[in-house]
């Protein structure tokens, strides 16, 4: 268990250095900024880099929602939810502070909102709670069937964390305006606290949602994708 906890801090950790510090380090870079649409690729290629790596090890979930709803789907023992969720939130919140580090060290650094997800006035896009909360649970649903399909015995596991990665580009592409794309509740957690905003108030919702999703599309998968 030692080696699967340590493979996921590591996975959490690079996940969330490379999406949350792309967009803070070099979204808006006045020569080289490289926009939502780099953001995406580098949250992407992070997860499909690290699938690859860890994935033999761990699974690769890098994700508390992931872990859930791969447990839902009976892919995963219940037992090892706690441990996993806290090394993903353990390695998300390393990132997150090493991100602070190193933004840190240029002057004139305001953390502002810090890659924080939010509704409402910390909605990059300015949506109202329910429409993040429809979004998160959502794509997080439709992820999750992604994953469970992907990975399935009928399916092209070489190319799953392809497929996965891409994935998540695709989400992000999408879901960066509405809610700066949560689906991850390490993610959200690993940043939050360093946020200048009132992120930390609104972080319930970027837990709920995407538990939510997984479980819905842990279930439909089940539903559809499972047996003959």
């Amino acid at each position: 268990m030692f080696k699967k906890l340590t493979a996921e801090f590591i996975g959490t950790f690079w996940l969330v250095f490379c999406g949350c510090g792309s967009g803070i380090l070099a979204a808006s870079f006045p020569e080289i900024g490289i926009g939502l649409v780099g953001v995406s690729l580098a949250a992407g290629m992070a997860l499909m880099a690290m699938i690859y790596t860890i994935g033999g090890v761990s699974g690769g979930h890098m994700n508390p929602a992931v872990s859930v709803g791969l447990c839902v789907a009976g892919k995963f023992p219940a037992a090892g939810i706690l441990p996993y969720v806290a090394a993903q939130v353990a390695g998300a919140t390393a990132a997150g502070a090493t991100i602070y580090l190193v933004a840190s060290g240029k002057a004139g650094f305001e953390a502002g909102g810090f890659a924080a997800n939010g509704y409402g006035d910390l909605s990059p896009g300015g949506y109202s709670l329910a429409a993040v909360f429809v979004t998160e649970v959502v794509l997080m649903a439709l992820f999750l069937f992604i994953i469970l399909g992907s990975t399935h015995r009928r399916g092209a596991a070489d190319f799953a964390p392809a497929v996965i990665g891409l994935s998540l580009t695709v989400i992000n592409l999408v879901s960066i305006p509405v809610s700066n794309t949560s689906l991850n509740p390490a993610r959200s957690t690993g940043v939050v606290f360093f946020a200048e905003t009132n992120a930390l108030s609104q972080l319930w919702l970027f837990w709920l949602a995407p538990m939510l999703g997984a479980v819905i599309g842990a279930l439909a998968w089940t539903m559809i994708g499972e047996g003959d």
